[in-house]
């Protein structure tokens, strides 16, 4: 069982892409921490990205957004639930074109798991994915 999306974004393991997702938010220059003691009570066990978790609702887990998470189009995909949900055409474009200017940074010798040594080949999988969905005018869909 993973992740599987349309337009071949993603097919792999939950836990292929968590770790992913962690990498491209460390090259962007966000930090990765460990979950706190009242987050492990709620059943909260893997790291996160550090971030205002709480101004998100949950539509915007599902790839639905008023308007934009910031001033880093990567929020669109960190924020993401890792099994369901979209990403709009329009996200979509600006999701590839920071990834695009993450390709560089990122390094295929520290990549863990299913995604050894292929960090840099996900990653452009990804991209080439979203910019298909959006040229089709057509959503990415998680499931």
């Amino acid at each position: 069982m993973g992740l599987d999306t349309s337009h071949d974004c993603w097919h792999g393991a939950y836990s292929a892409f968590l770790r992913w997702r962690h990498t491209l938010a460390e090259a962007a220059g966000y930090k990765i921490r460990e979950p706190t003691p009242e987050e492990r009570d709620q059943g909260i066990y893997s790291p996160s990205v550090d971030i205002h978790w709480e101004v998100f609702e949950d539509k915007n887990y599902q790839g639905e957004w008023d308007s934009p998470p910031g001033d880093d189009p990567l929020l669109f995909l960190i924020v993401h639930s890792d099994c369901d949900g979209v990403i709009h055409p329009a996200q979509g474009v600006h999701i590839a074109r920071r990834l695009e200017q993450l390709l560089p940074l990122l390094d295929d010798t520290e990549a863990i798991g299913h995604i050894r040594p292929h960090m840099r080949g996900k990653t452009q999988q990804f991209i080439d994915g979203l910019q298909a969905a959006a040229a089709a005018g057509e959503d990415v869909e998680f499931g």
